[in-house]
């Protein structure tokens, strides 16, 4: 008798000691994964005849948004500080590790769209949009609401702090060989790029300064409450979906798909619907009753977007078959997925 509750006492040791790794360890792997999940494979971006490439994308995008959230939380700030800290991000992506929007997209691009100084304005106004979000706020939110119980925490220590920033430098190194020295010239055969020296020394300098920015910023607890009531969970979903979708498939205008359209038409459009969507979340989440209901509805709406958008850029440019196929099983698996969070985070509430 004794030893059969020895071997019990055992048994809720071992499931318990499971429990707490999962609890420190689980945030961590959900955030890596569903950062580039979210923001290039449900997207369209990573198709499945190249998945290979989820690997690196991790050690970038993975890597890149749970350093954000470290320091962001670390430093007691808010969304904002994580918005403008995705900026960073997004600004030593196309900057300086990929330097997407520096390089010419002639080659890949259907039209070299709105190119001026050497700078692809257009594409690089959606790539600073659409990476903070999907990259950074659409799965911080995402994986904060899977694990609601460490959203306060850091989730790092300084021991892991320190290797993501190695993994992320060794990824950022592997994006840049990878796409400048070997998939611009070898697969698209576009003409090899070499940036001026002061345009990196600018993106640098611009990645410095929106991280400064971002640590600037008053902390959460020092902000004003406003009276106004929080938005209905239906709408904060219907208006992130409609905001949001447009803004995924505005890499269309990035790639010249529709040169007739003056540039400087398309980026005051672009800046005023960011202007906009910017707006209405900060007085949504300024709301004292903003909870867990408007954060869920928040990522609903934002991943449909994301997944919205990417059907319409592969309509217009044009995929394999099977990416077709890919992007739509996996699309409707996620769905599936987020319908019952939402119906597990209803009945916690409840409860």
């Amino acid at each position: 008798m004794e030893s059969i509750e020895k071997a019990q006492l055992t048994s809720r040791e071992t499931t318990a000691s499971a429990r707490s790794r999962w609890r420190r360890i689980g945030p961590i792997v959900t955030l890596l994964v569903l950062a580039p999940f979210v923001s290039e494979v449900l997207f369209g971006g990573t198709r499945v005849s190249v998945i290979f490439v989820f690997i690196p994308e991790i050690m970038t995008w993975g890597c890149g948004a749970l350093l954000i959230r470290y320091w962001v939380r670390r430093w007691q700030k808010g969304w904002g500080s994580m918005l403008l800290l995705g900026l960073a991000l997004a600004a030593a992506e196309e900057l300086v590790i990929q330097q997407t929007s520096i390089a010419p997209l002639a080659g890949l691009a259907k039209n070299a769209y709105g190119r001026e100084f050497g700078v692809n304005w257009v594409y690089l106004l959606w790539a600073l949009g659409y990476e903070s979000v999907w990259v950074v706020l659409v799965p911080v939110q995402f994986t904060e609401l899977l694990f609601p119980g460490c959203r306060e925490d850091v989730w790092l220590r300084t021991r892991g702090m320190v290797i993501a920033s190695v993994v992320f430098t060794l990824g950022s190194f592997m994006a840049w060989y990878s796409w400048t020295q070997r998939a611009r010239v070898q697969v698209f055969h576009m003409a090899p790029y070499s940036p001026p020296p002061m345009y990196l020394f600018v993106g640098a300098a611009v990645v410095a300064m929106l991280i400064l920015a971002g640590y600037a910023l008053p902390n959460r607890k020092s902000g004003v409450i406003v009276s106004r009531t929080a938005p209905s969970p239906w709408l904060v979903g219907m208006a992130t979906c409609i905001l949001g979708s447009p803004w995924a498939a505005f890499a269309l205008f990035g790639f010249g798909t529709y040169p007739n359209i003056p540039y400087t038409l398309v980026l005051g459009g672009g800046l005023t619907w960011g202007a906009v969507t910017l707006f209405l979340l900060m007085r949504w989440t300024a709301s004292p009753g903003w909870g867990d209901s408007q954060r869920y509805a928040l990522v609903f709406g934002g991943v449909l977007a994301c997944m919205i958008g990417g059907f319409a850029v592969f309509k217009v440019g044009g995929a394999l078959r099977i990416d077709w196929i890919g992007k739509a099983v996996l699309n409707a698996a996620t769905l599936v997925w987020l319908i019952v969070l939402g119906r597990r985070e209803r009945s916690r509430r409840v409860n």
